[in-house]
This record gives structure tokens, sequence and C-alpha cells, in this order.
């Protein structure tokens, strides 16, 4: 008996643990939703291309756009043109658009639209960089003034990561002689990238620069320069403007290298403008977008992954075992007394269909009328087979009575009575009567009355919306849920009801 006790514990405790695991590892790791109404950001990015196109001349026009391997997904990606060709290619991890034609005349303007959202899960792919640059060819004074300003930066740094961040604390020094001399009096981020660029190519340490949109509605932005730099393991971001270091979470990669955002040929006065506007959409939609338009398999072994017509019926099932727990606390806690575990579950089941008040009506006549018949058949001496036979029988002619009279009356709810499990209305109606029967007809009508409260309980609690999303979203929380029946499976002592049964011996 003790190694059954423990078996049963080691049991429970192997289930909720499990379950707990696996939800925890849903909502934490996988970052599912714990919520229906949880939404997540949806960013819609348009960048309005206009230039001034020569009569004569064949257009062709090149735009970098997202290369999106990183932590964004695009959703949706157009390019909107009139009479224009449109490719894309991809060159040293860029991505370019190209818009070609044979003849245009006047003002053209091009637009390129890109929905994207953030990547939804799976693992990042693995950083991968050079690691050795050659040094860029330098002499005379501006060599003198590279050295001058690396021997400090060496002295103040221990790695690539403070020996990047130093460089550009000096070249930000506009105070510095060497600084101004390798500026030339131009003091624009771009050209300080040349020269943070340059002195670390004497210290052979590579860089890329890197050009980002920030995500951020309504305000008027052009690409913002960014440096990188890889030290082997991962890429480390600054801000050659103010030393910042580390690429923050609204900032979209949009090209890298030093080339220019537009190239265009056969026209002249190309200009870029970038506005953006920021949605919301249901989280758990997204994440089935997300799921299409990439290779993780972040619903694949989901019940999301199945098909739409299964998800529903899955979407019931999944609750049964909510109506069964309420139930077994009912019965084992409470000490209800019902007609079985499974027959009040399934009545409220079908009150899924008629809704709670029109079923609990059509269930009380219903049932009233077949003990009724099943009286009357009990002086004709029936055998059981041929009773419960009449029995269903009469049950589906009262349904089709009550459904075309429904009808009649305008009460369109009245049609659902059809889908009531007529079976299981039959199998009441002959238990009952047999209860009636063994126990007396004060004991049926209480059993009725406590299936029927039983089977509006476990409705209400089965219809709960967020219920349903979070049992159906977490299947994995049906084990804690077998894990608290087994539990409640050697509970031995006082019901509910029993305290007041036996209260008058606690006088005595």
């Amino acid at each position: 008996m003790r190694s059954l006790n423990l078996h049963l514990k080691v049991l429970v405790i192997l289930l909720v643990s499990l379950g707990v695991l696996i939800t925890a590892y849903q909502i934490f790791i996988l970052g599912i939703p714990v919520t229906e109404d949880e939404t997540d950001d949806l960013w819609n990015i348009d960048a309005r291309v206009e230039f001034q196109a020569n009569p004569r001349d064949p257009v062709k026009l090149q735009m970098f756009v997202p290369p999106l391997a990183q932590d964004y997904v695009s959703l949706n990606e157009s390019f909107i043109s009139n009479n224009y060709g449109v490719s894309i290619n991809r060159a040293d991890g860029n991505r370019k658009v190209t818009w070609s034609a044979r003849r245009a005349n006047g003002k053209q303007t091009l637009y390129y639209r890109l929905v994207l959202t953030k990547r939804y899960s799976g693992e990042p792919a693995k950083a991968k960089g050079p690691i050795f640059r050659d040094s860029i060819p330098v002499e005379g004074a501006e060599q003198i003034a590279a050295e001058a300003l690396l021997a400090p930066i060496r002295q103040h740094s221990a790695d690539v990561e403070t020996f990047i961040s130093e460089t550009i604390k000096r070249v930000n020094n506009r105070n510095d002689d060497n600084v101004k001399l390798l500026l030339g009096g131009d003091a624009s981020s771009i050209n300080k990238a040349k020269v943070i660029e340059l002195l670390l190519s004497i210290a052979h340490v590579p860089m890329e620069r890197l050009h980002t949109i920030r995500l951020a509605a309504d305000i008027q932005q052009s690409p913002e320069l960014w440096v990188r730099s890889f030290n082997g393991e991962n890429w480390l971001y600054f801000n050659p403007e103010t030393g910042e270091q580390g690429l923050p979470a609204d900032r979209l990669l949009w090209w890298v290298g030093d080339d220019n955002l537009v190239n265009l040929e056969g026209g002249k006065h190309a200009q870029v403008s970038f506005s953006l506007n920021n949605s919301e959409m249901n989280a758990i939609r997204l994440a089935k977008l997300t799921d299409e338009n990439t290779d993780v398999d972040f619903l694949e072994y989901s019940l999301y992954g199945l098909p739409l017509q299964t998800q529903q019926t899955f979407m019931i099932m999944v609750m049964i075992p909510i109506g069964v727990l309420m139930i077994l606390i009912l019965r084992n806690l409470g000490g209800l007394q019902t007609l079985g575990t499974f027959t009040p579950v399934l009545i409220a089941l079908a009150f899924r269909e008629t809704q709670l008040g029109f079923g609990i009506v059509l269930f009380t006549v219903i049932t009233a009328l077949g003990l009724s018949l099943r009286s009357y058949l009990e002086h004709l001496k029936l055998q059981m087979l041929p009773r419960l036979s009449v029995v269903l029988t009469f049950v589906v002619v009262l349904i089709a009575v009550i459904s075309l009279f429904s009808h009649k009356l305008g009460l369109e709810r009245g049609l659902s009575v059809a889908l009531f499990p007529m079976v299981i209305l039959t199998m009441t109606i002959e238990r009952l009567s047999i209860t009636w029967e063994e126990r007396g007809g004060g004991h049926a009508f209480k059993v009725a009355i406590g299936t029927l409260f039983a089977a509006t309980l476990a409705h209400l609690l089965m219809s709960v919306p967020e219920l349903n999303y979070f049992i159906f979203t977490f299947p994995a929380v049906l084990m804690i849920m077998v894990g608290f029946m087994l539990a409640m499976g050697r509970y031995r002592g006082y019901r509910l009801t029993e305290l007041f049964r036996f209260k008058a011996f606690l006088k005595d």
C-alpha cells in the first residue's frame, strides 16, 4: 500500500511538473501570448522616391531595401510604379530594387512599401564577420596625426570594444588639432566615419558602415549612420556621432556599406522620403502570419497547425476535461448527486447550441415528458431494449415538434434543439426512471436537479472565452489537471453536504 501511495505521488508530481514546464516554455521562451486580447506592433513603412527624368534617356533607378535577415520579418512588400519594370537582386548582404523604363518624361514618383513585425520566435542566426583588415594607405601629415591619436587610444583600451569606443570619443573631440587635420573642416557623420575607419584600419580592426531607419511614427527622417565591427563572436554597434554602443531596439537596418541609398541613371535630383505608421494586430493571428512567412516552425506542432475546421472541433474537445473537473469537484468535495460524471458534461455541451436559458427549459420539458412516457410503458411490462427504443423514438418526435412550433412562432433558437444528443436524453430519462423506482420520486428529483445544476456550472465554465483560448493554446495544462484528478482520487474525507447532513451529531 505504501509503494502504491508513493507511485501515485510520483506520478502526480511528474504530470504537474511536466505540464508547468511545457506551459512556461511556450510563454517565456516561445513568447506565445497568454491572453487572446494581447496585440503586437505592426509597422507600415513607405519610401517615396521622386526624381526628374531626362526626356530621351532610358531610366534606371536602384535603391537599397531592408535585407530583413535580422530581428524583423516582412508580412508584405510591394513596389508601386507606373510603367516601370521591377527587379530585386542581392549583393554583399544587401538587397537592391531596380526600377527601369525605356522612356520617361517629367517628374517621376515611385513607392516602396513594407509591412513588418518583430520576428516572433526562433533562434537568431549565428553572427559572422571579418576579424582582420588591411590598413588604409596614409602618409605625410595625416599619417603623423593618425599615429598621434592611436597612441592614447591603445593605452586606454583593453579589447576591440573599448578600442572602438575610445576611437569614436577621440574623433568627436573637436578641440584636438590632429582630429581637425584628419576631418579637413568637414565634421559630418559620414566624414567622421571615414576618419574612424582610417584609425581602426591602422590597428587592423575591421569596420562597416550601416544605415538604419528609426521605427517611430509621424516624424520626418532620413537614414541614420551607424558603424559596426565583429569581435569574433558578435557584432558591436556604435553611433559615430555620440559614441553610443548597442543598436537600439527601434532601429531597422536598411543597408550596409559606403554606397548611396539611391543610384539614378537617366534622371536627376533623386530624393527619398520616409513615412512610417504603427498599428496593432492580434498576437496569435500575427504569429500565424509570421510562421507562414518564415522558416520558423512556431505553430507547426501546436493545435493552431490543424485545419481550421478541425481547430473548431478541438476547441470544444479541450474544454471537456474542464467540465469533468468541475463535476469531479462537485461530487467528491461538494457531495452533489448527479447522474454519473459525463452526463452533466454532455448536457453542458448541448447548451452551447441552445444557449443556457432555452436549453434548461428544453431539458426540463423533454425529460419530464419522457419520464411520463417511461412510467406509462412500465405498466406494459416491456423489456428494457424495446422500452428504450420507444423512448428514443418519442424524444425524436418531440424534438421535431418543438422545432416546428418554434419556427412557426419565429423562435429560431428552438431549431437548435435538433442538435441535442438524443441518446443522452433517452438514457437520462431511463436512468431517472430507474432511480425513481429504486429510491423514490424525491431522490430522483434531487438527482435531476443536481445534474441540471452541475451541467449549468460546467457550461458556464466551459464557455469562458479566456479559459477556452488558454487551454487550446497551452494544452499542456491538461496534464496539470490530470495530476489534480489523480490526487483527488485518494480523497476519503467528508464532503460539504455531509457536514450539514451530520450536523446533529455535532450538537450531541
